[in-house]
């Protein structure tokens, strides 16, 4: 099958395509041929081994010590189900599927858990679209509803609200009940207008954690505020969520919980096929739509991450795969 290599860390020119073996699915595997895949900021941070300085070991370790473990990347998948193995019963050969794994979804196939993060994906949508939604989706939804613990009515900041994260929580949050407000450039407020929030901040012009507004929860995807400057912004009870975090904020958090009324709230996302199943139920019902950012071919993966890398997309960085021929 045609693949992304990676042999080791750096910039987007140390990704190549090249062919690999086929994947084997197990007993209760399914095998994907992938459709559309996407470039996510958690892929270029594995690229690069680009890890805060207090995680950069643990980091390493998880990742590959001096090379990558894995030789071929990539997360998030959306395709249809080729094969499935003998103790599956859920899925079908020709299942149109979503979903995120640990690695190996840069390719034409790729072969995952029939109870592991995977759904079926609603048939209005695009495959394309389809792989814009399980990163940014998936963490928004684990982030507002488990970290943040949001509740209807009350007021949601959203730092980065166009990017890849951002873009969903804006709609989740609404779906909630949330009263949002969207920080992001002035040429993309637009979009997260569209998307759902009633009040928009250019970052560029001010200081969006000075204003008079204050919030129940502020979540920064892309890690430009800390904990000192978001609590100003905090009702009493606001809680600030990160997407990133060093080890020094594990102890900010575990102190917020007993001195003061405002709450660091950090964590990792968990990928669960039931929250999967509630982001294709949000599409259906019409509360979240999928934003893509560009469409790149699988042989220009340099520059899709290069773009996910300038931090300035506007929703999902998507990867159209080449169709492998299974000629006889």
């Amino acid at each position: 099958m045609r693949a992304v290599i990676q042999n080791r860390y750096g910039s987007p020119q140390v990704l190549r395509l090249g062919d690999v073996p086929d994947p084997e699915p197990g007993p209760e595997d399914l095998r994907v041929a992938v459709e559309a895949s996407a470039v996510t900021t958690g892929d270029w941070r594995l690229r690069a081994a680009a890890y805060p300085p207090s995680l950069w070991l643990p980091g390493r370790l998880y990742s590959g010590l001096r090379v990558p473990k894995h030789k071929v990347p990539g997360t998030v998948f959306a395709g249809h189900v080729e094969s499935t193995g003998s103790a599956v019963s859920r899925f079908s050969p020709g299942d149109r599927v979503f979903g995120m794994t640990t690695h190996g979804t840069h390719a034409t196939l790729v072969c995952v858990g029939a109870t592991s993060c995977v759904a079926r994906f609603p048939d209005a949508l695009s495959t394309e679209e389809a792989a814009a939604l399980p990163f940014g989706a998936l963490s928004a939804l684990v982030f507002l509803r488990d970290m943040a613990a949001l509740r209807s009515g009350e007021r949601l900041m959203v730092i980065g609200a166009t990017g890849g994260v951002g873009i969903h929580a804006v709609q989740i949050g609404r779906a909630f009940g949330a009263d949002v407000t969207a920080v992001a450039s002035a040429a993309s407020l637009p979009l997260a207008s569209d998307m759902g929030a009633s009040h928009l901040l250019d970052y560029a012009r001010t200081d969006v954690l000075s204003g008079r507004r204050r919030y129940d929860v502020i979540l920064d995807t892309i890690g430009t505020a800390s904990f000192l400057q978001a609590r100003r912004a905090l009702r009493p009870g606001g809680r600030f969520v990160p997407l990133n975090f060093g080890l020094a904020d594990v102890a900010v958090s575990l102190a917020s919980q007993v001195i003061g009324s405002r709450r660091l709230r950090i964590g990792i996302g968990s990928d669960r096929q039931a929250d999967l199943e509630k982001i294709a139920g949000l599409v259906s019902s019409g509360q979240l739509h999928p934003v893509i950012d560009g469409v790149w071919p699988l042989d220009r993966i340099g520059e899709a991450h290069a773009r996910v890398e300038s931090r300035h997309t506007h929703g999902a960085v998507i990867l159209r795969m080449p169709q492998p021929d299974r000629g006889a």
